[in-house]
């Protein structure tokens, strides 16, 4: 396998086998300005005779139906998260009817889909390509052992890649909340309801063939909203059950009340208010880590106070956002992705919640990406380094137990970037010299806070000037790492062996922004 180093430092390849060749990554922009012209791959052309009813008698006669053949892609969404069903269904279905060597091509794969590694033992899933990779499926990839290609993208640069041809999927599957016979679809009735089906719109409107499945069949047309038309999806399919909405709120998506974590909230706000962008017409996005969601309470109790209406709240939309909207804080919120039952009521009754598709969200290669609109995003961290570059992808032993998500797509395009975490987790220390992967790099992040003090890109002079103004605690970033470490001690780094490849890392650009490795043995 042939590697050179890119612009960061990093060793990546220059062709993932099986997959094809990729540039290196070289800066955040360059890649994006220079696309301009550029075609998109055609769309496929799904004519059909006049039909009054896509029922297939089940979910085997649909596949059997599709044209799926040994080989191809199959793509799935991840919006009821952990509550997710219809990944695991369709799986051992494909897996009971024999196929082999699928590209597995899901916006990304939640934690308690640990099936997907049993999927790849079994030859069934033969390439991945994924935003995320956690537990079992992660310590798989990572012992180096499955022997698959993985292509990891944050969820613009799955987008971009869906449009432009680099994933070009072959069958989707779609869990649907709410449909008809003839395939409108929903995601914000029914038992299942989830929210916004943004990633799913994306994938609808790219695919060969669309199957929706639902355990929710309502009367045709489906009314009063409709986030997939019925042009865009060949066959239905009623099931029992597609999954539990309750697990959506799971894990990460919840809000702190640990006391350091709610510090850095803190702190972080008060970054954000020095800044003095949090003027009216403001726009905002959270992540959804413990301290990011909290300082939007901060937020919602400033801007209150002060009278202030920001423009909109975009991403991946919580109970804080949601409620920030219905109190007027902000006039629109865009939603791509909902992370609780109180979104998914906002967006049936409220028509400024506007559901968004992925492309829209935060597609580098279109004419109007919405994280190019945001002035401030608040972003977790597993750990960082003190080029600012961030890791949000493998923990410090170098095993796969993250995602990527629209991180690297709402730093790059935020005015202000500030990433939230500790000072250390487990007695490791969270600022290194170097990050075990880039995901997103150090020259769209203006600022790392954590409980011991703020620290400021020397890239945003003007941003330094205003902190040390409003006299918050800042600390350079080299002076908070060796302080950490008189703690912690400094971890040993693990050494990698460059020559087995375990998942490649892309940027929003297309461009190899990191590779991960299989630690020596």
């Amino acid at each position: 396998m042939k590697t050179v180093v890119n612009s960061l430092g990093r060793t990546v390849p220059l062709e993932v086998p099986g997959v094809g060749a990729f540039e290196p990554y070289l800066s955040p922009f360059g890649k994006i300005e220079a696309a301009s012209g550029l075609r998109s791959a055609p769309r496929p052309v799904r004519a059909a005779a006049p039909c009054r009813d896509k029922r297939a008698k089940s979910l085997r006669e649909a596949i059997e139906k599709s044209g799926l053949r040994d080989g191809m892609t199959v793509s799935f969404h991840h919006h009821l998260r952990n509550g997710d069903a219809v990944i695991p269904m369709v799986l051992a279905e494909l897996d009971a009817m024999g196929f082999r060597n699928l590209t597995f091509a899901p916006s990304s794969i939640p934690d308690a889909h640990d099936c997907v590694a049993d999927y790849i033992r079994s030859g069934l899933i033969g390439k991945l390509y994924t935003s995320g990779v956690r537990g079992k499926l992660g310590q798989l990839l990572s012992s180096g052992e499955a022997g698959i290609p993985v292509i990891i993208r944050s969820h613009g640069g799955r987008a971009r890649a869906i449009e432009e041809g680099s994933i070009q999927i072959d069958v989707a599957f779609l869990a649907a909340p709410s449909c008809d016979c003839l395939g409108n679809i929903n995601g914000v009735q029914g038992p299942s309801a989830c929210g916004s089906l943004g990633y799913a719109i994306t994938d609808a409107r790219s695919a060969a063939h669309v199957i929706a499945i639902t355990d929710n069949l309502v009367e045709y047309p489906l009314s009063p909203k409709i986030s997939i038309p019925q042009y865009l999806v060949d066959q239905v399919v009623v099931a029992d059950s597609i999954g539990d909405p309750a697990k959506i709120a799971t894990g990460a998506a919840r809000i702190t009340r640990n006391p350091v974590d709610l510090k850095i909230a803190q702190d972080s706000f008060r970054l954000m208010k020095a800044s003095g962008i949090v003027q009216p017409g403001f726009s905002f996005q959270m992540g959804v880590g413990g301290a990011s969601l909290a300082v939007a309470a901060y937020l919602e109790e400033y801007m209150a106070e002060k009278g202030i209406t920001g423009s909109f709240g975009l991403g991946g939309v919580g109970g804080y956002m949601a409620s920030m909207h219905d109190k007027g804080l902000f006039r629109t919120v865009f939603d791509v992705q909902s992370f609780d039952a109180v979104v998914t009521k906002s967006m049936l009754s409220n028509p400024n919640h506007i559901e968004i598709d992925a492309s829209w969200y935060a597609n580098p290669f279109n004419a109007g990406a919405l994280v190019n609109n945001l002035d401030c995003v608040i972003l977790a961290a597993l750990e960082a380094d003190t080029d600012f570059n961030v890791n949000v992808l493998t923990g410090n032993d170098g095993v796969l137990r993250g995602a990527s998500g629209g991180h690297q797509d709402a730093a790059a395009g935020a005015a202000l970037s500030i990433i939230v975490c500790p000072s250390f987790r487990g007695g490791v220390p969270s600022i290194k010299s170097r990050v075990t992967t880039v995901t997103t790099p150090g020259e769209t992040v203006d600022a790392i806070v954590t409980e011991r003090g703020i620290c400021v890109n020397p890239r945003r002079a003007d941003l330094l000037e205003a902190a040390l103004k409003a006299k918050l605690p800042v600390v350079d970033i080299e002076k908070l790492k060796a302080e950490v470490e008189k703690l912690t001690g400094t971890p040993e780094p693990i050494e990698f062996d460059y020559g087995r490849l375990i998942a490649a890392v892309e940027y929003r650009d297309g461009t190899l922004i990191d590779g991960v490795y299989a630690a020596k043995r």
